[in-house]
């Protein structure tokens, strides 16, 4: 091979290792994974703190149907749902055993949310975005 190929394949390799390095450093954040217990009702974890921009998952790890809102109208008290002012309220609608749910939180502030079918138990958590 002579020079000018060999330098052209070392170029080559070199623009494809950056662009792997940055596709790399580029990739997505970890996702907050929150899992929805049946005994008893529960979040786990309760509460999560996370930056602007993060997204949380809740996966319902249970035999039972399971909910997340922070949506008032779905919710039995209003006090155990809240969004910061600018927030629209979420739902995920019923999550049947395996299924889960993402949401991503751009408005700092505190998000309490319930889940519709085990509120009464208690089954309640909340998420702290901070900028």
């Amino acid at each position: 091979m002579n020079r000018k190929a060999a330098l052209a394949c070392l170029a080559l390799l070199a623009g494809s290792l950056l662009a792997i390095a940055t596709a790399k450093s580029m990739a997505a954040k970890p996702m907050i994974v929150v899992e929805m217990l049946d005994a008893p009702p529960s979040f786990q974890p309760v509460r999560t703190t996370i930056k602007a921009g993060d997204t949380v998952e809740w996966k319902n790890v249970g035999a039972q149907l399971h909910h997340v809102t922070t949506d008032p109208a779905a919710a039995l008290k209003k006090g155990d749902v809240a969004n910061p002012p600018g927030a629209q309220p979420f739902d995920s609608g019923f999550l049947k055993p395996g299924e889960s749910f993402k949401e991503t939180f751009s408005v700092p502030g505190i998000y309490r949310y319930t889940c519709a079918v085990h509120e009464a138990k208690g089954m309640n958590g909340e998420v702290i975005v901070e900028k």
